[in-house]
């Protein structure tokens, strides 16, 4: 069970979004690099990192952010926003990346994924984010009529690292995960699940380590990281103390 802190970039900065809208974007940290180490420091050992603008365009954008950020930590680093093409796969996994991030290119194209995960093997995670039990797609501004199981499951099988399932209505609020939609999710594929958007407390984190949630791989934490709602050293205790527990 991982938990990773998370570093979202808009315009060269580390901000957190409330419910996915750029326009309401919060500066944590004018340095991402910075931010990076601080929680490679803290006892993280993965990061979570989303090129905002990048989701929107369609392409990658603060790359010299996300370059800054593999200079300045040893953690293995995943990356999503923007990584559309196979081509975009391969730079960044040559610049250092241990694994990227496709969501839009899932629903559009899941050939590809299915292509990227053979092309690259261990280092290919699915994103899907849903709003009312919907995937939407190009940084959430669109709503598919797809629904969330029915897209992991084409992807069983390909060799996908883990699903990064992202409940839009709960991002960025501290309104807790959405657990009944992230264990029926987890419970449906065999594919790793990690849960995003919402978690709020080391309640979640506990919750996280109730048997029934025994599928899950991991969650992922931003702004009550930021806003030191979660101690890391007291959540990374509740992981350890598990792991030992299962050893």
């Amino acid at each position: 069970m991982i938990l990773f802190p998370a570093i979202d970039l808009k315009d060269g900065q580390c901000v957190r979004l409330k419910l996915g809208d750029m326009d309401q974007a919060t500066v944590y940290n004018p340095d991402p690099a910075a931010q990076a180490k601080a929680f490679e420091d803290q006892g993280f050992e993965w990061l979570h990192v989303v090129d905002l603008n990048g989701a929107f365009a369609g392409e990658s954008i603060n790359g010299a952010a996300v370059d800054a950020i593999l200079k300045a930590t040893t953690n293995p680093v995943q990356l999503g926003g923007g990584i559309r093409t196979l081509e975009h796969v391969e730079t960044w996994l040559s610049r250092g990346l241990a694994r990227v991030i496709l969501g839009t290119v899932a629903v559009r194209d899941p050939a590809l994924v299915i292509e990227a995960c053979k092309a690259f093997p261990g280092k290919i995670a699915v994103g899907i984010d849903a709003k009312g039990g919907k995937v939407a797609v190009e940084g959430w501004a669109e709503a598919s009529e797809l629904g969330v199981i029915e897209l992991a499951r084409k992807f069983e099988g390909a060799g996908v690292a883990a699903i990064i399932y992202t409940d839009i209505d709960r991002d960025g609020i501290l309104a807790g995960i959405n657990w009944a939609s992230t264990l029926e999710l987890a419970n449906a594929v065999s594919i790793p699940v990690i849960a995003s958007g919402g978690l709020a407390s080391l309640d979640d984190i506990r919750r996280m380590l109730e048997p029934d949630a025994g599928r899950l791989a991991g969650a992922i934490s931003g702004r009550a990281l930021y806003d030191g709602r979660i101690d890391p050293q007291e959540a990374l205790a509740l992981l350890r103390a598990r792991q030992g527990r299962a050893a």
